[in-house]
């Protein structure tokens, strides 16, 4: 947090999603103005009234697609006015945003830059040397131009931004919209902030001096789409989203059921059909739009209401609003058999199982267990017909945490699988045991 006599600065940043967020006060008026505000929009309250602040204003980058704005409750529960550039279509009651506005928070002055790119509407905002860049310049790297429109359409825009805001003087603070864990880009940095004379030297986004090859770096993206995008655009773009409804305690659910549990729990004992994101791994939000049914409402298996309740935080932070409540002590007879490194070396070498790497491509192509066949844990359900080859299925990853979401998501499917937990590939290799790395064209 940044304070001077009259001006709070205060970022919060949401590590599950790698996502930031800025509270912004005048102390000698009482005004306060939060950019790019989370669904859990508490903390902000929390914080403004530490400050003797009232939150009066909200400004949005953008129409965020990974995340579900606080806009709606800022402006349904607290009388809030929500900012946002109008190539953003917004379907609220809004005041619209211009490149080279000044947005007045008590006798602080927020400028308006328009930044097209990572999407039409986006905007950074500049307030004295601090610049707010959203899901433009990130630490490190630069914003996924393919989330809106096309991706080349997108990198040309975002190029012209980034020139734009390298142009500010060396020392104006950079204070991003996305961390590291964001789906947003691949190169982000853990650092919450920089400047822009030290993102000139490091960041590669900034390196490229021609557009075309800025175009041809950018929009080859690889990393996976968020899974709940259309969901999350729509509710930012739509009417107002107003509080959650409390999350009630269950004795049975008929439906979805989400065990955020450790894997070694779930493994002695679960509720038939269940799935496994455990509440102590990233992206619980993220993993579970990728693995469950969107459509569907969801119970939350929970080893007490508290974590039950963190749990429902980071699905609603992701849109996924249709919650049926918490179980209480549920008949948890199905069970899962984790394996070992050590068995898992005597079954390979008598070629009795099927291994199944369910990390992501870049993470495979550092080396993978000879044989294994590439599944990342967000599509085993959709292949899971395809794996019933006699075999036994042993699930693996880096560490054992998607490992442990992948082979519950396919017995859920019927389909029985060990996960490798508190395990993975690098354990593997540091036992002597062979790896296969991809060979790209002109390596050694």
């Amino acid at each position: 947090m940044v304070t001077s006599p009259v001006v709070v600065f205060h970022q919060r940043v949401d590590d599950d999603l790698g996502c930031a967020s800025y509270l912004i006060g005048d102390e000698t008026t009482g005004e306060a103005v939060v950019v790019d505000p989370a669904y859990e929009i508490e903390p902000y309250l929390e914080e403004a009234k530490r400050h003797g602040l009232k939150i009066t204003r909200v400004l949005e980058t953008h129409t965020h697609a990974d995340h579900l704005s606080g806009h709606g409750r800022l402006a349904l529960e607290h009388g809030a006015v929500v900012h946002v550039h109008p190539l953003g279509e917004p379907e609220f009651p809004f005041e619209p945003l211009a490149d080279g506005q000044l947005v007045h928070v008590g006798q602080t002055a927020i400028r308006v830059l328009h930044t097209p790119g990572h999407r039409p509407e986006h905007c950074c905002f500049l307030v004295g040397g601090i610049l707010l860049t959203g899901d433009s310049l990130l630490i490190g790297d630069a914003a996924r131009p393919d989330l809106a429109v096309e991706a080349r359409e997108g990198a040309e825009g975002l190029y012209g931004s980034l020139r734009r805001l390298a142009g500010l003087p060396g020392d104006t603070g950079v204070f991003p919209g996305h961390v590291a864990g964001s789906l947003c880009a691949t190169g982000i940095s853990t650092e919450h902030s920089s400047t822009i004379g030290a993102e000139l030297k490091t960041n590669r986004a900034l390196a490229f001096s021609d557009l075309q090859e800025f175009v041809a770096a950018m929009a080859s993206v690889s990393a996976p789409r968020p899974p709940t995008i259309e969901r999350v655009v729509a509710l930012n773009r739509g009417p107002f989203v107003g509080e959650p409804a409390p999350l009630e305690p269950l004795q049975s659910f008929d439906g979805q059921v989400l065990d955020v549990r450790s894997p070694h729990e779930f493994a002695e004992g679960h509720v038939r059909g269940a799935i496994n994101i455990p509440l102590e791994s990233s992206s619980l939000g993220t993993k579970a739009g990728f693995v469950m049914d969107q459509e569907r409402p969801v119970a939350i298996h929970a080893s007490s209401p508290g974590d039950a309740e963190a749990a429902a935080s980071r699905l609603r932070a992701v849109g996924l609003l249709d919650l049926g409540g918490y179980l209480v002590e549920p008949s948890a007879t199905d069970r899962l058999e984790p394996i070992g490194i050590q068995e898992l070396e005597q079954l390979l070498a008598t070629d009795g199982v099927q291994v199944i790497d369910v990390r992501e491509k870049d993470e495979r192509d550092d080396g993978y267990i000879p044989g294994s066949r590439h599944i990342p844990y967000r599509l085993v359900g959709e292949l899971a017909n395809e794996l019933e080859n006699g075999y036994p299925i042993v699930t693996v990853c880096n560490s054992g945490a998607r490992a442990a979401v992948a082979a519950s998501v396919l017995a859920a499917h019927g389909i029985p699988a060990r996960p490798l937990l508190d395990a993975g590939v690098p354990d593997w290799e540091k036992r002597g045991n062979p790896v296969t790395a991809f060979r790209r064209c002109g390596s050694g």
